[in-house]
């Protein structure tokens, strides 16, 4: 960690051409924002030379540590061999990775499709349950996040990230399982799952009574890191299975054993799902998505069609190797071991500091909502960025979310350990004395 007073500044070349030639809607984090060229482990270098911990991961999508040797490998074994042959060739990486995928998925979800985003794969999800329903109304959460298509843009429930109106029609926002901020103004004591039962009269009032498919993600990652409680989803599945919906789970934040033990959120719920997406941490940053679902609904998906790059030997050589490695060196238990610590260590930074509202999360994916005040729950967006600046200073990254801004997340690695978690709290309790 670069003390304060040692932290080198210069004026980066990198940032300048980003403000001049990029939309200026690919915003930057930080007052000064940083040009990162480097990367090792749970580290990061900028231009000036200073190192950090990255606690974000690139949105929760580095998994399993910078530049790892044996993801690098496998990517350059397999660039050095072909780069491309589309999906109208078959490659042994897309096959075994197919196969693997089936092995490791909850229920009978079989059969893959490959793209590039999770944009793509949501959008994959939701074709499929059309065309295998026969319907097409969903039913989304509010506070959610799908992506950037007119599909995507129109089922996620999150003002920020939606410059334009809804494009598709059809698509219907259910509660979000909030339960800091219940829309009932209940306890999670009190609350009898009120906000999936919601979900049966949203079927009833906004569609034709019938729907293709009720899609969310196991914890609402842009959302702010909200987790629903306990039965939430397989109250929610059963609702929506009741109105002919298929149940599609989006991992693309809480797959590859980010929520601790298990290969998959929705499996911390005793839920199944029909169809499930992905991308982010799949291949350890190289572009990917995955839509995998029923051979009851894959095999309804007409031909032809693909996806120039999805399911590349390079990305499904990358992706093979992560979960190989997630594999070998146990890193979903590991995951459940630090995640754990690191739980542990913000409860006690709650207890020190009042602007703390509310810590949640699962495993390594554990956010921080801060408030002005604990009763009135007030958002204090402010303090975050007074914080996302303390925490640069002391050499760490991380990020934030919620509708309100006010939601620090953290993403680290599945293999970081406890000294890492130190390091991070350590950091954290300088931003938060100065936000306070």
């Amino acid at each position: 960690m670069i003390p304060t007073t040692e932290q080198k500044t210069s004026v980066s070349e990198a940032v300048r051409k980003h403000k001049e030639f990029l939309f200026p809607a690919v915003a930057t984090y930080y007052q000064e924002p940083i040009a990162l060229v480097k990367g090792e482990g749970e580290y990061v270098w900028d231009e000036a030379g200073n190192r950090y911990l990255d606690c974000f991961g690139g949105v929760l999508t580095v998994s399993v540590g910078h530049a790892n040797p044996k993801i690098n490998a496998a990517i350059i074994e397999q660039t050095n061999k072909i780069i491309h042959t589309s999906a109208l060739y078959a490659n042994p990486n897309q096959s075994d990775l197919a196969e693997k995928l089936a092995q490791i998925t909850p229920g009978d979800l079989k059969k893959s499709f490959f793209t590039s985003s999770g944009t793509e794969a949501d959008d994959t999800a939701i074709m499929a349950a059309k065309l295998a329903t026969g319907r097409s109304e969903i039913v989304v959460l509010r506070h959610s996040y799908s992506g950037r298509s007119a599909t995507a843009l129109s089922a996620t429930g999150h003002s920020t990230w939606r410059p334009i109106p809804a494009q598709v029609a059809g698509i219907v926002h259910a509660r979000a399982p909030y339960c800091y901020r219940c829309p009932y103004k209940l306890s999670p004591e009190q609350c009898g799952l009120e906000c999936a039962n919601d979900i049966e009269e949203l079927i009833q009032t906004t569609t034709t009574g019938e729907i293709a498919a009720f899609m969310a993600e196991p914890i609402l990652g842009v959302g702010g890191f909200i987790v629903p409680p306990k039965g939430y989803f397989e109250r929610a599945y059963e609702i929506a299975r009741n109105y002919g919906g298929l149940c599609i789970s989006d991992e693309v934040q809480t797959g590859w054993g980010r929520t601790g033990d298990k290969w998959f959120g929705i499996e911390q719920w005793n839920a199944t799902p029909d169809i499930m997406t992905s991308a982010k941490g799949m291949a350890n940053g190289v572009p990917i998505g995955w839509t995998i679902a029923t051979p009851e609904v894959a095999d309804k998906f007409p031909g032809l069609t693909f996806a120039t790059f999805g399911g590349n030997p390079v990305s499904t050589a990358a992706a093979l190797a992560v979960i190989k490695l997630i594999e070998d060196e146990n890193l979903r238990s590991n995951c459940k071991i630090v995640g754990e610590y690191l739980r542990e260590k913000l409860e006690e930074v709650k207890e020190k500091y009042e602007i703390i509202g509310d810590v949640r999360g699962m495993g390594l994916m554990q956010g921080i909502e801060l408030v002005k005040n604990r009763q009135t729950k007030e958002p204090a967006p402010e303090a975050v960025l007074k914080v996302f600046e303390e925490t640069k200073k002391h050499g760490v990254l991380i990020g934030k979310g919620g509708l309100y801004g006010n939601v620090i997340r953290t993403g680290m690695m599945l293999n970081s350990t406890k000294d890492n978690v130190d390091e991070l709290i350590a950091a954290l309790d300088q931003g938060l004395a100065i936000a306070a």
